[in-house]
C-alpha cells in the first residue's frame, strides 16, 4: 500500500522546543501548590521520582521512534508489534482524541490566563479564536509550528530561569526553615502512609512530564531522524526535570506550608514576595504561553494521530489529504472543530480526565510493544537500543500501572466508558465495511443497468459495440443498448410518421445484423431502441431518464470531422450536459485490445478512468500503464511525493494496484509532448483520457490537452468525463487550490 509521506522540515532546535515547551504546561503553576498540600517538601522528591520515571519512557520512545520513524507514535509500535487490530484501534483512536481534548482543555485555560491582562475578554470566543489561528499555522506548514515553539519556548526557559536565579540568590527567597516547615505533614505517620502520600503525589505530578512524546508522534517530520529523535527527547525531558525540580523547590521554599497548600497561584504567590514589581506579570505570561505551547503541541499530535489513522484505513481515507504544503489539513480541520464544539458545549473539564487516564493507557501498550518488538524482529535495525533492556520497557508499563492505582476514579470510570465506546465502534465499523466490501464485489460481478450507445449510425456502431462488449462481459446483468434516434419537425403529417418507422425498423435491423454477433460472441446482451425527437440530444437526455438505468453513455465519433468543428455539435452537447458519465469513443481500430495506455493526473475522472480500465482489464491478455507527468523543475522529494499520490489514487479506487497494471511517473517539458511521445514509443491500441475542466468552454472541444492529443495521437482514444453535481465541481476546485 503507498503512503504519501509527510515532508521533513523540524531541525534538531525545533524538536527540542517542541518536547521541552509541550511539556512545560500551565500544571506546573497549579499542580505545585497541590502536590506541596500532599507531600509538603517532599513533593520535590516527588517530582525527580516522576522525572526518572518518565526517564525510561523517553528511552523507550527513543528506540521505537528512530526503529519507525513515521508519524502515529505508539499507534505505529502496538500495530508494528500486535498487528492491525483492535488493540492498534484503540490505542491510536485514545491517543488521537485525547490530545484533541487537551488542545481544547488548553485553548479554554489561555482564555483564563488572558483575563489577568484583559479581564474582559469573553472565554469561549477567545478560545475557539486561538484554537482556529494555530489551526490556520499548522496547514500553512510544520516549520511554522516549530518556529512559534522555539519563541514561545525561549520566553518560558527565559522566565522560569530567572524566577529559579532571583528565587534562589536574593534574601526575601528560598529560605530553608520555610521548605522544612511542611515536613510536620509526616510526624506521626506510619511508614505506609508517608509511602501512600508520596505515590499519590507522583500520579498528582505524572501527567506533567506528558509532552516529550509529541516528538515521537511527529517522528515523520523531523530532519536526521536517527539523531535528533533520540536528543529531543532526552534533552526535553532533563530539561523539564530540572525546571520543575528547582521551580518547586524556590516555591515551597519561600511560601509557607500553611499558605502554600492546595493554592492554584503559588508561583504568582512567591514571584510576589521575591520579585514583587516584574515577577507577578511576568509568571502571569508565562502562564499564557505555557497553555498556548499546550495547544500547539497537542493540536500536532492530534493531527497526526487523525492522519495516521486515515492513512491505515482505520478511520476515513479523507483525514489523510494532504495541502500543498503537505500537512494533513483535514485532519487538522478535524481536530479544530472537535475542540472547538467541545470548548463550546462545555465538556472541557469533563473530557480532561481521558487526557490523563488514557495516556497511562496508551503508554502502557506502548511500553509492551517494545517488549514485543524485540522478540519479534530481533534483528532490525535499531538506531537506538535502550540500555538494561527489558527493565526499562517493565519499569515504563509498571509505572503506568501504579500511577492508575493512584489516580482520580472518576478518570478511570471515565477512560472505562469511552474503551467501552470505541471496542463497540470499532466491531460496529469492522461489521459494516466487510459487508460493504462484500456487496461492493457482488455488484461488481453481477454489474446492472445498461451501456447505453447513442447517436449511432453504421460506421461507428462497430467499434463501439466491440468496445462495449469488452466492458459488459464480466458482468452478468449489464446490456449494450443501441439508441436510434427519428428527428422529426414540430407536427409530422400521418404520412411522414409512417415513413419514418418504416425507416427507423430497417435501420435497425441492419444495425442489429452487423453489431449482434460482435455482443453475443462475449455472452452480452444488446438490444435496440427508438426515440422520437426534435434533435439527437433531446433523445438522449429523455432515455437518461427513464426507469431502466443507464450504466454508462458512449458516444460515436463522427464519420466527419468536420461536425466536431460546429460551435453546437451533438457531441459536445451531450458531453457536457448529460448528468451522467459519458465516454467517446474514437476508433482507428483496437487490435485485440492488448496494451491500454491511461494518461493520470489524479483529477477528477480518474476514477472513471481507472474503472473503464479495471473492466477492460478483464481477459488476462490486457497489459495496462498508466503514466504520470510531472515538470522537470520538482526536487527528488517532491517527485517521490507525486509518485506516492498516484499511487495512493490507483490503490484508493482499485483497492491495491493490480498485477495488470505498469505505473510510470515522469517529468516532461509538457504533459502532451510527454504523452505524445509514450503513445509513439509503444504503440497502444487505446488510450483513455479524461476531458478537461475547459470542456465546458466554447473554445474547447474536450479540453486543451485533449485537443491537442486528438491532433496528434494515432491510436483509437477513449476520452471520459465522470459526471459531478455544479455544487461538488465547484468544492473540488477549491479543494485542488489548497492540495496543489
Amino acid at each position: 500500500m503507498a503512503k504519501r509521506k509527510l515532508k521533513r522540515q523540524l531541525n534538531l532546535l525545533h524538536v527540542i522546543m517542541l518536547g521541552t515547551a509541550g511539556t512545560i504546561a500551565a500544571e506546573i503553576f497549579v499542580l505545585t501548590g497541590h502536590a506541596a498540600g500532599i507531600a509538603g517538601p517532599d513533593a520535590v522528591l516527588a517530582i525527580i521520582i516522576g522525572g526518572v520515571l518518565s526517564l525510561s519512557i523517553a528511552l523507550n520512545y527513543c528506540e521505537l521512534a528512530t526503529t519507525y520513524p513515521v508519524t502515529g507514535g505508539a499507534m505505529t509500535y502496538v500495530k508494528e508489534g500486535f498487528g492491525n487490530n483492535i488493540l492498534m484501534f484503540l490505542v491510536g483512536s485514545l491517543d488521537g482524541l485525547s490530545s484533541t481534548f487537551y488542545a481544547a482543555l488548553s485553548a479554554v485555560g489561555f482564555a483564563y490566563s488572558l483575563q489577568v491582562f484583559f479581564p474582559f475578554m469573553p472565554i469561549i470566543p477567545v478560545a475557539l479564536a486561538v484554537l482556529f489561528v494555530v489551526g490556520a499555522l499548522h496547514v500553512r506548514g510544520i516549520s511554522q509550528v516549530g518556529n512559534l515553539q522555539i519563541v514561545l519556548g525561549a520566553f518560558l526557559l527565559i522566565v522560569f530561569g530567572l524566577y529559579v536565579f532571583l528565587g534562589l540568590t536574593r534574601p526575601e527567597g528560598f529560605n530553608r526553615e520555610v521548605f522544612v516547615s511542611g515536613r510536620i505533614l509526616f510526624e506521626n505517620k506510619s511508614m505506609w502512609a508517608n509511602i501512600g502520600r508520596m505515590l499519590t503525589t507522583i500520579a498528582l505530578i505524572y501527567n506533567a512530564y506528558v509532552g516529550f512524546e509529541v516528538i515521537a508522534d511527529d517522528a515523520e517530520e523531523i530532519q536526521k531522524p536517527r539523531k535528533n529523535i533520540p536528543i529531543g527527547i532526552l534533552v526535553s525531558l532533563g530539561l523539564t526535570t530540572l525546571i520543575y525540580t528547582l521551580v518547586s523547590l524556590v516555591t515551597i521554599g519561600v511560601i509557607p506550608y500553611t499558605a502554600l497548600a492546595g493554592s492554584e497561584t503559588a508561583l504568582t504567590d512567591a514571584a510576589s514576595v521575591f520579585w514583587p514589581r516584574l515577577g507577578v506579570p511576568l509568571m502571569a505570561a508565562a502562564g499564557i504561553v505555557a497553555t498556548l505551547t499546550s495547544v500547539n503541541s497537542a493540536m500536532l499530535s492530534a493531527t497526526r494521530e487523525t492522519f495516521t489513522l486515515s492513512r491505515d484505513q482505520v478511520w476515513p481515507r479523507s483525514f489523510a489529504r494532504l495541502s500543498r504544503w503537505r500537512t494533513p489539513y483535514v485532519s487538522i480541520l478535524f481536530v479544530v472543530v472537535i475542540s472547538g464544539l467541545i470548548t463550546i458545549i462545555g465538556l472541557v473539564d469533563f473530557l480532561s480526565f481521558i487526557s490523563s487516564a488514557g495516556y497511562m493507557f496508551v503508554l502502557f501498550w506502548a511500553s509492551l510493544a517494545m517488549v514485543r518488538l524485540r522478540n519479534k524482529y530481533p534483528n532490525l535495525e535499531r538506531p537506538f537500543k535502550v540500555p538494561f533492556f527489558p527493565l526499562t520497557a517493565y519499569l515504563a508499563a509498571g509505572s503506568g500501572l501504579l500511577i492508575v492505582i493512584f489516580a482520580n476514579p472518576q478518570a478511570l470510570l471515565f477512560l472505562g466508558g469511552v474503551i467501552l465506546v470505541l471496542s463497540v465502534t470499532y466491531i460496529i465499523s469492522t461489521h459494516f465495511k466487510r459487508k460493504a466490501l462484500v456487496k461492493t464485489q457482488l455488484e461488481e460481478a453481477i454489474g446492472g443497468g445498461r451501456l447505453l450507445l447513442a447517436a449511432i449510425n453504421p460506421k461507428t456502431a462497430v467499434g463501439l459495440v466491440e468496445l462495449a462488449s469488452r466492458l459488459a462481459e464480466h458482468q452478468e446483468d449489464t446490456s449494450i443498448s443501441l439508441l436510434s434516434v427519428i428527428k422529426v419537425p414540430a407536427i409530422p403529417s400521418e404520412k411522414e410518421v409512417l415513413n419514418l418507422i418504416q425507416k427507423s425498423k430497417s435501420d435497425r435491423n441492419k444495425l442489429l445484423e452487423i453489431t449482434a454477433p460482435i455482443a453475443l460472441k462475449r455472452n452480452v446482451a444488446i438490444s435496440t431502441k427508438t426515440k422520437v425527437a426534435k434533435n439527437v440530444e433531446s433523445a438522449i437526455y429523455q432515455e437518461l431518464r427513464s426507469p431502466n438505468p443507464v450504466q454508462l453513455l458512449m458516444l460515436g465519433w463522427p464519420s466527419l470531422d468536420t461536425k466536431l468543428k460546429i460551435p453546437h455539435n451533438i457531441v459536445k452537447e451531450v458531453m457536457v450536459n448529460a448528468r451522467k458519465d459519458v465516454v467517446v469513443f474514437r476508433n482507428r481500430g483496437i487490435n485485440g485490445l492488448n496494451k491500454i495506455f491511461l494518461p493520470i493526473t489524479g483529477g477528477p475522472n480518474t476514477p472513471l478512468i481507472l474503472r473503464l480500465a479495471n473492466a477492460l482489464a478483464y481477459q488476462p491478455d490486457v497489459h495496462v500503464t498508466a503514466l504520470h507527468l510531472m515538470p522537470e523543475d520538482l526536487d527528488s522529494e517532491q517527485k517521490e511525493d507525486t509518485s506516492l499520490l498516484i499511487q495512493e489514487i490507483i490503490e484508493e479506487n482499485l483497492g491495491g494496484m493490480p498485477p495488470w497494471m505498469e505505473l510510470k511517473v515522469r517529468t516532461a517539458p509538457s504533459a502532451s509532448q510527454g504523452i505524445y511521445k509514450e503513445v509513439k514509443e509503444n504503440r497502444y491500441d487505446l488510450m483513455i483520457l479524461g476531458a478537461g475542466s475547459e470542456v465546458f468552454s466554447h473554445h474547447y472541444l474536450f479540453g486543451a490537452l485533449a485537443d491537442i492529443l486528438i491532433e496528434e495521437v494515432e491510436c483509437s482514444m477513449l476520452i471520459v468525463r465522470r459526471f459531478q453535481p455544479e455544487a461538488a465541481i465547484w468544492l473540488q476546485k477549491r479543494i485542488r487550490r489548497l492540495e496543489v
